[in-house]
C-alpha cells in the first residue's frame, strides 16, 4: 500500500464520528488519570495536613476531577455530532442548562461536599454514625457521594446534601461509657467496692491507652460516677464507669472494660437484674425477712 492510499484510509478513518469518539474519550481518560496520580503526588507528600486529611482530600478532589472528564467527553461528543455547545450554552445560558438537566440536587451535593471536607466533620477512615442511622468506616468523600463500609463490608451511599448530622468517633479522644445494672438485693456499698475494684484493674490493664496530660498523667482515668438510676427500667440499680482513651483504640478498650467488668460480678457473684423485680417486690422481701 503507497503512503498516498495509507493517508486516504487514516483520513476516512479519522472522519468516523464513531473513532472520533473512541479517540477522544481514550484522550480524555488518560488527562484525567494524569490529574488523579498529580493530585495524588502532591498531597500524599505535603506536610500541612495529616496523612486522613490528605486522603480525604484528595478522595474528593479525584472524584471531581472524574465528573468533569465525564461532562467534558458528553461536551465533545455533541460537537462531534455537530452540534455547537458554546452556542446552546450562550442561547440558552449556563443556569438553565443546569436547571434544565435537573441538576439543583448535584450542586447541593458539590456544596455540601466541599463543607464537609472545609469543616472537617468527617475523614477518611473515620468511624462515624450518619443521620443516626448509617454507621461504619468512611470509605470516600466524594464530588457527590459520601459512601460508608459498615460492619458487614457493606458499602452505603449517601449524598452529601443528605447528610444531616455526623457522629465520629474519631477525634483525638474517646470517653468510655459503661452503665452496669445489678439487682435491688445486691448492697449498694458492696457493689460500689467492687466496682472500684474494677477500675483499679483498667487503669493498670488499660494504662497504656488512657489519654494523658504533659507530665504522663491520666487525664480522666477509669473511676466510678456513683449510682446513675435507682430504677433502671424497673430492673435494678445502675451504676456508671467512665474513662478517656485514644480514639483509635476505643472500641477494643471498651470491649475490654465491658470483658473485666463482667469476670469481675461472676467472681463476686453479683446477682444482676431480672425481669419483673420490682421495688415494690424488695420492700415485700424485707418485711418478710
Amino acid at each position: 500500500m503507497s503512503w498516498q492510499r495509507f493517508g486516504e484510509v487514516l483520513q476516512l478513518i479519522l472522519e468516523n464520528k464513531i473513532t472520533q469518539l473512541l479517540i477522544g474519550g481514550f484522550v480524555i481518560f488518560l488527562i484525567a488519570l494524569f490529574l488523579q496520580r498529580i493530585v495524588r503526588s502532591i498531597l500524599s507528600r505535603t506536610k500541612l495536613m495529616d496523612g486522613k486529611e490528605a486522603d480525604t482530600i484528595i478522595s474528593l478532589l479525584q472524584s471531581v476531577i472524574k465528573y468533569m472528564a465525564m461532562l467534558g467527553f458528553l461536551f465533545f461528543a455533541l460537537s462531534v455530532f455537530g452540534l455547537n455547545v458554546g452556542s446552546m450554552l450562550a442561547g440558552a445560558g449556563v443556569l438553565g442548562i443546569i436547571i434544565g438537566f435537573g441538576a439543583q440536587s448535584l450542586v447541593q451535593d458539590l456544596l455540601a461536599g466541599f463543607f464537609i471536607v472545609y469543616e472537617k466533620q468527617l475523614q477518611k477512615g473515620d468511624w462515624v454514625i450518619v443521620n443516626e442511622v448509617h454507621e461504619g468506616v468512611v470509605e470516600e468523600v466524594g464530588f457527590r457521594v459520601l459512601k460508608i463500609r459498615d460492619w458487614s463490608a457493606t458499602i452505603i451511599s449517601i449524598n452529601n446534601g443528605q447528610v444531616r448530622t455526623v457522629e465520629n468517633f474519631n477525634k483525638n479522644k474517646m470517653r468510655v461509657i459503661e452503665r452496669v445494672t445489678v439487682s435491688y438485693y445486691e448492697d449498694p456499698s458492696r457493689i460500689l467496692r467492687i466496682l472500684e475494684e474494677i477500675c483499679t484493674r483498667l487503669n493498670q490493664e488499660l494504662a497504656d491507652y488512657l489519654i494523658q496530660d504533659l507530665s504522663g498523667q491520666p487525664i480522666e482515668p477509669f473511676k466510678v460516677l456513683g449510682v446513675d438510676s435507682i430504677n433502671d427500667q424497673h430492673q435494678g440499680y445502675r451504676y456508671l464507669i467512665t474513662g478517656l482513651v485514644g480514639d483509635l483504640n476505643y472500641f477494643a478498650n471498651a470491649r475490654s472494660v465491658r470483658t473485666i467488668i463482667a469476670q469481675y460480678m461472676y467472681n463476686h457473684n453479683v446477682q444482676m437484674p431480672h425481669q419483673g423485680v420490682h421495688l415494690t417486690d424488695l420492700n415485700k422481701h424485707a418485711q418478710n425477712s
